[in-house]
């Protein structure tokens, strides 16, 4: 009874830590199927939507207080950490990519870890002009979300676990619904498919990787704020952890497939907390990448054996 007891309780956790890889996963995904490029920055804008939602929180809750209602204070801070993101995503795209979209694939792959480092070394430099040192910064997520948990046969679900899993999932659907039944999905499905042949039947391609960027950074940007709020605390070295995880997933799944992003990301969380359950902490990312193998040795495409967006 005590082994089902922790089985359910670590389910739980993972879903909440799965459902926040699938949202950086989607990234990845998004990316590669309309340009086939592995955007290794990513992991850096999920970074900047944590520390653009713990300087909301700090504005909104500082000085008189201005907003002192949690769900309208979450709203505030998911909404401007999704626009933040998404705008970095888009400027990111603009600069540092499309001019060498013509180039060998090594050049814009070189491009994006260089992003990542300037990304992260202005974090660390802003914090310290700011505040003085580049310490982890706590972030008050009581002022949002009240600490208490829910027992349902036995099992612990706290409100911080509930709205992770719950906002992460009406996000993912939400794109889900975007890209299989509006316009700019069809778009997407067909710039994923030959970018070439869309262009000449009147879609415009630069505007179409333009929004794919922002929606995937803009979902980065919401995982962000809802790791601060679920783990407290961020760092300008967030992003690298969470992107390596986050990539693993999209690949778990199948990169270039939506379905596969959450389907990787939500396996690859529950694995982890298993792991780190009935094993030990320090295994759980060696278990992770071992599964990732397995499953790539199996199913080289991945779970769901998609590799463009238009057949998800």
């Amino acid at each position: 009874m005590d082994v089902l007891h922790s089985l359910s309780q670590q389910v739980v956790y993972g879903l909440a830590l799965g459902s926040v890889y699938a949202m950086i996963a989607l990234g990845y995904s998004m990316v590669y199927g309309v340009l086939e490029f592995i955007n290794f920055s990513h992991g850096e804008v999920f970074m900047v939507g944590a520390f653009v939602s713990l300087l909301t929180l700090t504005a909104l809750t500082g000085v008189g207080g201005l907003l002192t209602f949690g769900p309208l204070l979450l709203l505030v801070m998911l909404l401007l950490a999704m626009l933040a993101s998404g705008v970095l995503g888009v400027a990111v795209e603009r600069f540092a990519y499309r001019p060498l979209r013509k180039s060998s694939r090594l050049a814009p792959l070189i491009s994006a870890i260089g992003v990542s480092l300037v990304l992260q070394n202005v974090v660390m430099l802003l914090q310290v002009r700011f505040q003085g040192d580049s310490r982890p910064q706590s972030v008050p997520a009581a002022e949002v979300v009240p600490i208490g948990q829910w027992d349902v046969f036995g099992v612990r679900i706290s409100y911080t676990a509930a709205l992770v899993f719950g906002v992460s999932i009406v996000l993912m659907l939400a794109l889900s619904a975007l890209v299989s039944r509006s316009t700019l999905g069809r778009s997407m499905r067909a710039t994923a498919q030959d970018a070439e042949v869309a262009g000449l039947m009147g879609i415009n391609v630069s505007g179409v990787v333009t929004r794919t960027f922002f929606i995937g950074s803009a979902l980065a940007g919401a995982a962000g704020c809802l790791v601060a709020l679920y783990y407290t605390q961020i760092d300008y070295a967030m992003g690298f952890s969470a992107g390596i995880k986050a990539f693993t997933a999209a690949v778990l799944g199948g990169i270039g497939s939506i379905r596969g992003a959450m389907a990787g990301g939500l396996v690859l969380g529950l694995t982890e907390a298993l792991a780190a359950t009935f094993l030990s902490a320090a295994y759980k990312d060696l278990i992770a990448f071992v599964l990732l193998v397995a499953v790539l040795a199996l199913r080289p495409a991945g779970l769901f054996g998609r590799k463009v967006l238009e057949r998800v």
